[in-house]
C-alpha cells in the first residue's frame, strides 16, 4: 500500500522548526515504526526517532500521530488511515516534553515527576528473614498499574500539564497509587499528604486524555 506521512522537523541547536513530507510503498501490515525506519533507511538518513524493542514493551517509541500519542509499533497503518491511501499521516514528537531532534523527547520531566513520588516500597518495622507473602486480594486493584511501560503517551497528552508544569502528571500518580496501596509500605498515609497538595491528585481535571492514550490499559487516573 502506498503511505504517506507528513513529519514534523525539530533542530533545537539551529533553532529551526519544519515539516518533511515522504511517500512510500510497504506491505499492508506496516505499522508506524516500521514506515519511519524505512524512511531512515532508505529515504533519509537524517531522521531521528527512539525504538528499541518493537514490540510495545520498551515504551521508547512514543510519538504523537494526528495529535495523538501512541507507540508507534503498535500503530498500524492500515488502522491510522482506515485504508485510505490519500490519507497524510501527520507525525510529531510527543507534546508536554521538550523536543531533542525530531521526533525524539528530552525525557527529563517525565522522570523528575516519576521521582517526586518516591516510586518504591518504604517499609517499616524489621527487616523480613523471608519473603513478604501478600494475599492475592490485596495486589488486585494494583495490577494494572504494573502494566506501565514508562512510554510517556499520558504525560505528552495530558491537558493540566499543557498550562501547569507543577502538576505532577499521570503516570507518577498512578506510580504513586501502585506503592500507597501495597499493604507491604508503611508510608502510605504520608504518601497521600503529600499527593493531596498542589500540583497533586486534586489538580487533575478528569479530561481522561491520559486513558485514553495509554498503550497498556494502566488508566492513571
Amino acid at each position: 500500500m502506498k503511505i504517506k506521512l507528513k513529519v514534523k522537523r525539530t533542530d533545537p541547536e539551529k533553532g529551526t522548526t519544519g515539516y518533511s513530507k515522504y511517500e512510500i510503498e510497504a506491505p499492508e501490515s506496516t505499522t508506524l515504526l516500521d514506515a519511519l525506519i524505512q524512511v531512515r533507511e532508505y529515504e533519509d538518513g537524517s531522521l531521528a526517532l527512539r525504538c528499541s524493542c518493537r514490540s510495545a514493551i520498551c515504551g521508547s517509541c512514543s510519538m504523537r500521530v494526528d495529535g495523538r500519542a501512541r507507540l508507534a509499533c503498535r500503530a498500524k497503518i492500515i488502522a491510522l488511515t482506515r485504508g485510505d491511501e490519500s490519507h497524510e499521516l501527520s507525525v510529531e514528537a510527543m507534546g508536554n516534553m521538550p523536543v531533542i531532534k525530531d521526533l525524539v523527547n528530552d525525557m527529563e520531566l517525565f522522570w523528575s515527576k516519576m521521582r517526586s513520588v518516591d516510586p518504591y516500597l518504604r517499609p517499616v518495622g524489621p527487616e523480613p528473614e523471608s519473603e513478604y507473602r501478600v494475599p492475592n486480594e490485596s495486589m488486585i486493584d494494583l495490577t494494572h498499574t504494573m502494566n506501565c511501560i514508562m512510554c510517556g503517551a499520558c504525560v505528552s497528552d495530558c491537558t493540566v500539564l499543557e498550562v501547569d508544569k507543577s502538576f505532577t502528571a499521570p503516570a507518577a500518580l498512578a506510580k504513586a497509587y501502585r506503592f500507597a496501596g501495597d499493604p507491604r509500605d508503611g508510608h502510605t498515609h504520608d504518601r497521600l499528604v503529600k499527593l493531596s497538595e498542589a500540583g497533586g491528585i486534586w489538580d487533575c481535571t478528569r479530561c481522561n486524555m491520559c486513558v485514553e492514550v495509554c498503550p497498556k490499559g494502566v488508566a492513571p487516573m
